[in-house]
């Protein structure tokens, strides 16, 4: 081990103040380790921050300890990889298996979405967009993944000593106990909820210097469920959707909802409690990564063989012809990624099920501010989905009770269970409303505990013992980046703009619109030029 009296410090370079990105940089000596590296997503704004340049030189990470494979925990490892990283990915063994599949997809997603937007008629003649990284860049980065057991203490880099343990989050997640410079850290990674499908509750070490934990529900509670009333939760939207006629989309996250969903619908199939209706599952990855979860069948709860995968009433989509031919399907229950609607096959089954009042759109996951998820499940009566306006006339219905986080008062206890936390608590993972509700709980249970919601870019400096020392201080503009952008509200206006425009009466008021609309931008345009020549004569 190093010498205690050299400082470790941490930075935060995403999911703070933000749910997505997570990546937090330790540094001991020379020697700098990396949990996690995600990909933001949300607001297109936000999603920028991916294509920039890495806060820290790629050249002198040493090592990258990883929690789970959701790909705003590992969807930039792509880009590591791409950027010359050849260091370690240490990671579950269930964990490194979804690699292969997670971060493969998220190259081929890069490049197609890429090719579209180049491929959008409203950009002839402007500069071709680049993809982030491709699928081979995925591949390179999986092929870097090192497994680990939990509970077995390894040397990720020198001065580092870390072991893993279960976080009951998803297939293969990971809380990170870490030992460098004398200092006692835990990572929570995403923490699970009770009753969660597969796998067993959360487990970790107490007494510890520093606690890193998650927020993503720290501002809600849900009610406490038994897997057996989540499934009739689930029973009564798949028939009243069903009733009505049409179709019962559900965005879903690729790994470890589809695959909780998959369960409970095959229960219910079975027990004659939902029409017998084909369930088309539209993702490939989701296909890939339920048979990783097949593969670890006997180290599952719930599972009782990997069977229930292959149920008849499920019929998995692989290609795309097969996927366009759902569009004219009516009566069925489709489940595609992603699940915050941004990406994937989930927007063309938007595209042709929002506007139909026979449909219903379910969500069962987090939808991030900005996301258009999000967009829809706040009570939009209008979208935009690749340059087209859809009206939403399909009902929206949400359940909560298949998330995969704890909520406020699971945190509170998995936090309370770590104690005594000799340093700080570092809450982040959340939006800001979430962060602000679970620290004023736990300082309500604990005052004299130090407790810190960091901003990305922020530094500490930590010592056994002793609260967190900022060095360094973070991005202000998080906040805004996080929330809804100009294009989200550029998207709301367009998609309402023609139907706005018929509320007026008159054609000639219509144009009248349309000129002070005109005059605003051309004003707008003509005092940001005089602004420029008035520096230029400065």
């Amino acid at each position: 081990m190093a010498n205690t009296e050299t400082p470790l410090t941490i930075q935060f370079h995403g999911a703070a103040g933000t749910v997505t990105g997570s990546c937090m940089e330790l540094t001991l000596g020379q020697h700098r380790i990396l949990i996690d590296c995600g990909l933001f997503q949300g607001s297109r704004s936000l999603e920028a921050l991916n294509h920039g340049s890495f806060a820290f030189e790629v050249g002198k990470i040493d090592a990258v300890l990883l929690t789970h494979a959701h790909i705003d925990h590992c969807g930039l490892l792509p880009k590591l990889a791409k950027e010359g990283y050849r260091g370690p990915v240490w990671c579950t063994a269930p964990t490194a298996d979804l690699l292969e599949y997670m971060l493969a997809d998220a190259g081929r997603i890069q490049e197609s979405d890429t090719a579209r937007r180049n491929r959008r008629y409203d950009r002839a003649g402007e500069a071709m967009f680049e993809p982030l990284y491709t699928e081979a860049d995925g591949l390179r980065a999986w092929r870097l993944a090192e497994p680990v057991g939990l509970e077995t203490w390894f040397e990720p880099a020198p001065g580092f000593r870390a072991r893993l343990w279960n976080a009951g989050h998803i297939l293969g997640s990971a809380s990170v106990e870490l030992e460098a410079g004398g200092v006692h850290l835990l990572f929570s990674g995403d923490i699970g909820p009770d009753n969660k499908a597969f796998h067993d509750d959360p487990a970790a070490p107490d007494g510890v210097d520093f606690l890193i934990c998650e927020a993503t529900y720290g501002d809600r509670t849900r009610p406490k469920l038994s897997i057996e009333q989540r499934r009739a939760l689930l029973e009564t939207e798949v028939k009243a959707a069903l009733a009505r006629g049409g179709n019962l989309v559900i965005p879903t996250f690729a790994l470890e909802r589809t695959q909780e969903l998959l369960l409970d619908l095959a229960r219910l199939a079975d027990a004659n409690r939902i029409p017998n209706v084909p369930i088309f599952v539209d993702s490939p990855l989701a296909s890939q990564a339920t048979k990783v979860f097949a593969g670890h069948a006997a180290e599952l709860e719930d599972v009782e063989g990997a069977d229930i995968f292959r149920h008849p009433s499920i019929r998995y989509v692989e290609d795309v012809a097969e996927s366009i031919r759902l569009n004219s399907v009516s009566g069925a229950i489709i489940l595609a990624a992603s699940g915050m609607c941004e990406g994937g096959r989930i927007r063309n089954h938007l595209e042709h099920n929002l506007h139909r009042r026979q449909s219903t759109i379910l969500f069962v996951g987090f939808q991030a501010r900005g996301s258009l998820g999000r967009v829809i499940l706040d009570g939009a009566e209008r979208v935009r989905i690749s340059g087209k306006e859809i009206n939403v006339r399909a009902a929206v219905r949400r359940i909560d009770s298949y998330s995969a986080h704890a909520d406020r008062d699971e945190l509170a206890a998995w936090i309370r269970e770590r104690h005594p936390i000799r340093g700080g608590l570092f809450l982040g993972h959340g939006e800001s409303e979430a962060i602000e509700a679970l620290r004023t709980l736990v300082q309500s249970e604990t005052p004299r505990l130090a407790v810190v919601a960091p901003a990305i870019g922020e530094s500490f400096a930590l010592a056994p013992g002793a609260p967190p020392k900022r060095i360094r201080t973070g991005r202000v503009d998080i906040a805004r980046l996080a929330g809804e952008d100009w294009q989200n509200d550029y998207a709301d206006f367009a998609a309402n703009l023609k139907h706005n425009l018929a509320h007026i009466r008159s054609e000639e008021g219509r144009r009248k619109a349309l000129d002070e609309m005109r005059r605003v931008l051309a004003n707008y345009e003509a005092a940001r030029s005089q602004q420029k020549r008035r520096r230029r004569a400065a």
